[in-house]
């Protein structure tokens, strides 16, 4: 299938926000036939224009030219005035020169052109194109008779500007469309925030903290007993957890980006589309996309708005890689139809000249994504202990800055370990009370309620067990009573 129905059928998929302001690939390929057209009312066929163009690269071509070699044609793209102007110098021997005899002239009279004294311009110059296309058909022998050095010094070659019109046309209509994109994409970007916004307060409303209705307070005194503090998993409905478990499937699943090391960057489409479909099921499949674990229904809304913001990064990143291949393909078509290249001698390459986005906007919007949305949620990675792995609940933050929960730091004292196991810096032992990090304890019975009060089970039940150990009691051995 042609690329121009493949990209027809590719926007009609897509929103109309973006397929509206899509490159115009058929409305540029009708331009490349004006352009076509122009050059050979010029005279100016694809093989000859080919042959003077390389006979003006500076002997770069190795072919020999089927072209006289003091006629060459040079192709510009000239900006100065702010939009891009096609046009062809053009370098030849007057066609009225007395010497050396001029192959030009030659292949005039041969075919029968009348040589008037016309010094009009635009006459001479299609009389000229003219000679040299039927010279391409014509003349296959070269030219091996030698120049005499008796008929005087070769004349300044004529230098004459010939503007493109049909090709200023679509240059003009490309820099313009890419010029509108790129200002779209800006506008698309800027919605994509704000939705995200509103989304973001929606999650939070809908993941408030289990115990945020507790009255500890984070600034507590330096008296206060850590040991005494509880944990109250609030009654009250909230989708915290959910949540939690959403956005961690959601980081797993990678579906925009590879972060591993070896493979990392932007995956393709195709990639992003099964890992977005994995993702779905894998919600769904948990009991995340209805009310079985999403008890709030303005939390399923959430989620669904959730799921649309993904789909849309994935059409905006069809559109951008859709367009960026129109962008190339009508390029390419644009020199291979008309036997122009796509440099000239002062640009590298004809997109210097256009409008072009430095940045993916894909990416950008995932980025919004990771650190707008994902961050309202905690993770539990984020406050675990650095030696046992689990909650550092009631945490105790060395005056090295390490953090620890308050049963491995009581482990270490007991076996009187003086320094830090992150930094070695002799702390340890000097750790009391006033190193409760009061705060971090409040935000942990917050975010992290269930996990909290699973630690303090854990740590009530390893604390009786040592003192059973400490009067000689085995633990472990059960009360037989006769």
């Amino acid at each position: 299938m042609h690329f121009s129905k493949t990209y027809a059928q590719l926007l009609q998929e897509l929103p109309p926000e973006l397929s509206q302001n899509a490159i115009q690939y058929r409305q540029l390929k009708k331009l490349i036939n004006q352009v076509v057209t122009e050059l050979a009312s010029l005279g100016l066929g694809p093989s000859v224009l080919q042959d003077l163009l390389r006979t003006g690269a500076s002997g770069k071509g190795k072919e020999k030219a089927t072209v006289p070699a003091h006629a060459r044609v040079e192709y510009e793209l000239n900006s100065a005035s702010g939009v891009i102007e096609p046009r062809l110098r053009l370098f030849v021997d007057p066609p009225d020169a007395p010497s050396p005899p001029s192959r030009i002239r030659e292949l005039g009279d041969a075919e029968g052109v009348e040589e008037e004294p016309d010094h009009n311009a635009a006459s001479q110059q299609v009389a000229l194109l003219w000679a040299l296309q039927r010279q391409k058909a014509q003349d296959s022998e070269p030219d091996t008779e030698p120049p005499d050095p008796t008929e005087g010094p070769t004349p300044t070659p004529v230098e004459m500007v010939i503007p493109l019109a049909s090709d200023s046309a679509f240059f003009q209509l490309l820099a313009t469309t890419l010029e509108a994109l790129s200002e779209h994409l800006l506008t698309i970007r800027a919605q994509f925030v704000e939705t995200l916004q509103e989304l973001t307060k929606s999650v939070s409303d809908a993941a408030r903290p289990s115990s945020s209705s507790s009255g500890f307070k984070v600034h507590s005194p330096l008296n206060a007993n850590a040991g005494v503090v509880g944990v109250d998993v609030g009654s009250s409905k909230s989708d915290l957890y959910a949540w939690r478990q959403i956005f961690q499937l959601y980081v797993e699943a990678e579906i925009f980006e590879n972060v591993s090391e070896r493979h990392r960057g932007e995956r393709s489409i195709e990639d992003v589309e099964e890992r977005l479909r994995l993702f779905v099921e894998r919600v769904t499949k948990q009991g995340l996309g209805d009310g079985r674990k999403l008890r709030l229904k303005h939390s399923r809304t959430a989620l669904e708005s959730f799921l649309q913001l993904n789909l849309f990064i994935l059409n905006v990143k069809k559109f951008e890689l859709a367009n960026a291949e129109a962008t190339r393909k009508i390029l390419k078509k644009h020199a291979k139809r008309t036997a122009l290249p796509a440099t000239d001698n002062h640009n590298t390459n004809a997109l210097v000249l256009l409008p072009a986005s430095s940045t993916s906007l894909p990416r950008i919007l995932v980025q919004e994504l990771g650190t707008t949305l994902l961050p309202i949620i905690p993770s539990l990675d984020d406050y675990a202990c650095l030696i046992c792995t689990s909650l550092a609940f009631k945490p105790i933050r060395l005056s090295c800055g390490h953090l620890f929960c308050v049963r491995c730091l009581v482990k270490m004292q007991k076996r009187g370990q003086a320094d830090c196991p992150m930094c070695r810096a002799p702390c340890v032992l000097l750790a009391d009370k006033t190193n409760v990090d009061w705060a971090l304890l409040n935000f942990m019975r917050d975010w992290f309620a269930e996990e909290a009060a699973a630690k303090q089970k854990q740590n009530e039940e390893e604390a009786t067990n040592e003192h059973l150990r400490e009067i000689g009691l085995d633990p472990d051995q059960k009360c037989i009573v006769m």
